[in-house]
């Protein structure tokens, strides 16, 4: 094997791409041969400079992509990210440092553009502390039991005016944009979408090689017309020896940006003749699902665990950019292992905004960037922290002042996969 200064990590040129995309589909598991279709299908990703490699010889061995990302902060403020993907390491070359030059590289040119934060989408979760990431939302899936979940099988349109219809990638092209980015607004850790993403979910481009199927397309108006939530999801054939249908619905994304658009939406989709289980997808841990049920209880959760993961590379943007609820001061002392923002800083928030300035004040809370990144959608427990120690109170109390500060009503929560 080679030694580890005779490997070249690079930004890869357009014609190293083929190979690049062989070592991500090896590094995932994945057959390594990439079709034609594929190939030009992940061009349209390319952007130079932005995709790394590292190359032993001629032959690309590690992986590693970034891209220009937007993510609503707590208040729905769009703040400026470096989103993390493709990262693979073939098993060859692992342990030897290459995702740790490759991070290194990316996280230092992202600083230096002026993102205020990078973000990912972990596959498995001891990796990525080590560079600063902290796991900042959580996912949620359930599986319901529609025929105890309550609801009246013959149920034929919303109760409030509304209606539901089915259209097709077109329609979905042309309304679903907008109606992200209303609830992107609103929705603290949700991230941007491109064109290529609603291309990729309506079949015009095929980034997975796989044959495409066109999944149903279920949209909610409102009594006056709006474009309120829009879901897509897929239904197996499957039915019981004893001819009963047992057939289930899975639902790829679904967005709502009106309490009553979700519940029409899940009504819908659990009273469609032949379903017995409708598996929800990627929801809010928090999410108005279960509790949009008669009986709760028929909703089961399935899987639940960390999602989003953010890694702060500017703590005085960060924190500027996000609302706070209630009002107070305190000190916080950030450890970067990575050197991108570190330092001791005050925070000074309340319901009329927030300033974020170094300090040579006493600190009141010590703690890594890692659980900066955790705290700062709103979602976990500076409390909890303490107690597992991971932080740590200079002053007594620190860590609750810490919560009532940055604790979020709601929950955050990332409706997507990048």
């Amino acid at each position: 094997m080679s030694r580890r200064t005779e490997i070249d990590v690079r930004p890869i040129t357009e014609a190293e791409f083929p190979d690049w995309n062989r070592a991500l589909n090896t590094g995932f598991l994945q057959p390594p041969a990439v079709a034609e279709e594929q190939l030009e299908a992940r061009r349209r990703q390319f952007v130079p400079g932005r995709s790394l490699g590292a190359f032993d010889g001629d032959r690309c061995v590690a992986t590693f992509r970034s891209f220009d990302q937007e993510l609503t902060a707590v208040g729905g403020a769009p703040v400026r990210a470096d989103a993390v993907s493709n990262v693979t390491v073939t098993a060859t070359h692992r342990r030897r440092g290459l995702l740790t030059r490759m991070m290194a590289q990316d996280l230092a040119a992202a600083k230096e553009r002026g993102d205020v934060v990078a973000t990912l989408i972990a596959a498995e979760y001891p990796i990525y502390g080590r560079y600063g990431f902290g796991p900042a939302t959580t996912l949620t899936e359930w599986a319901v039991d529609v025929p105890r979940a309550g609801l009246d099988r013959r149920w034929a349109a919303p109760e409030d005016g509304g209606r539901i219809d089915l259209v097709d990638g077109a329609d979905v092209r042309k309304l679903g944009p907008e109606l992200h980015e209303r609830l992107r607004r609103a929705q603290p850790g949700a991230v941007s979408r491109t064109e290529l993403w609603w291309q990729a979910r309506t079949g015009v481009v095929n980034m997975n090689g796989t044959p495409w199927t066109e999944p149903y397309y279920a949209l909610y108006r409102s009594a006056d017309g709006e474009v309120e939530g829009l879901a897509s999801y897929r239904t197996d054939d499957h039915w019981g020896d004893a001819k009963q249908p047992l057939n289930t619905a899975t639902v790829e994304w679904l967005l709502a940006v009106t309490p009553a658009a979700e519940r029409a939406l899940w009504h819908y989709l659990c009273s469609i003749d032949w379903v017995q289980t409708v598996k929800s997808g990627w929801r809010s841990p928090d999410d108005l699902l279960p509790h949009l049920l008669p009986d709760p209880r028929a909703a089961r959760i399935t899987t639940q665990a960390d999602w989003l993961w953010v890694r702060i590379l500017d703590v005085a943007r960060a924190l500027e950019a996000r609302t706070y609820d209630g009002q107070g001061a305190l000190v916080l002392e950030v450890v970067d292992r990575g050197g991108l923002t570190g330092g001791r800083w005050r925070l000074e928030a309340g319901p009329d905004g927030a300033s974020c300035a170094p300090t040579t004040e006493s600190a009141h809370l010590v703690l890594d960037v890692t659980e900066l990144g955790a705290l700062w959608l709103g979602d976990a427990s500076a409390v909890r922290l303490a107690a597992l120690g991971r932080v740590r109170e200079e002053r007594a109390g620190a860590a609750r002042v810490v919560d009532a500060l940055l604790r979020t009503s709601r929950r955050p929560w990332c409706p997507d996969m990048f």
